[in-house]
């Protein structure tokens, strides 16, 4: 059995690093409103259509010395980064919900919830580049995956498997999600007299309540993200000179307050926040 959990990390690790590279496909697409699927991956400078052994991820960067085999434009080291962190993070999350062989004996129950939030994590590493780059949540990783992570939530409990919210917590997941943060930036809007931030971040809550549930996820989550989005964005303010007028994204610090509650939201909520666990719901 041991043989076999090492073998299921080795295909955490493979389908991780698989989706990575075809996330570097839709960071790239997607802003743009082109089509994921076709034409074929593609060299965007001469046109050359990358063959399938040029398109291992990681190796194939490292073997071609990081240029287009074509044209011999550089290719940048983002792309071997995003397969690789999202590899990991896939393995990682696998050892974190499937903990060792002995978890497998009671059935295949936690790798289901493995690939269900395997699928959650994708999202918010694609979301994570995206705000960064272009300002912009894209709708298809954030309201309108909401109803695949109440139908995922719906199917793990139907199997009887625990570790993800029932559906009717999901369904109010996403509405608190979408809710309180809308709340906030029309408060914001009221106060201000001008946005505070885009409705991209309200749909992404949204969907985090859904793969999620209400609480302790979203307190959670919007604490964490509105502590790392205050330290940086007063460094980027002081940075740019620029005063309140910096751009900040939020979308990454949301995506990384739902990634450390997913790993550790247990361990520090339980040592820090205990009183989350007192709201009620």
């Amino acid at each position: 059995m041991n043989t076999l959990y090492l073998i299921l990390q080795g295909f955490a690790l493979s389908l991780g690093l698989a989706l990575g590279s075809f996330l570097n496909v839709c960071i790239a697409r997607m802003p743009e409103d082109r089509s994921v699927s076709h034409p074929p991956s593609h060299c965007p400078k001469c046109g050359h259509q990358i063959r399938w052994y040029e398109n291992i991820p990681v190796l194939s960067w490292a073997a071609l010395g990081a240029k287009c085999s074509g044209c011999k434009t550089s290719i940048s080291a983002l792309y071997p980064i995003i397969e690789l962190l999202v590899g990991v993070l896939t393995l990682l999350l696998f050892r974190h919900i499937v903990p060792g062989w002995e978890s497998l004996l009671t059935g295949w129950g936690d790798v289901a919830v493995w690939l269900f939030y395997t699928l959650f994590v994708f999202m918010l590493v694609g979301i994570t580049f995206i705000d960064l780059r272009h300002y912009i949540i894209p709708d298809e990783f954030s309201i309108y995956a909401a109803p695949f992570g109440v139908a995922g939530c719906a199917l793990l409990g139907w199997a009887g498997y625990s570790g993800a919210p029932t559906w009717q917590q999901s369904i109010v997941g996403a509405l608190v999600g979408g809710g309180s943060l809308w709340l906030v930036m029309f408060a914001y809007k009221v106060i201000r007299r001008e946005d505070g931030m885009g409705l991209g971040d309200v749909k992404l809550l949204a969907m985090m309540g859904a793969f999620l549930g209400a609480l302790p996820a979203i307190p959670f989550i919007v604490l964490i993200s509105s502590v790392l989005g205050s330290v940086v964005g007063v460094a980027m303010i002081v940075a740019q000179g620029r005063g309140f007028q910096a751009q900040v994204p939020f979308g990454p610090f949301l995506s990384v307050g739902a990634i450390l509650y997913l790993f550790f939201g247990d361990v520090i909520i339980a040592r820090w926040l205990p009183a989350f666990y007192l709201l009620p719901g």
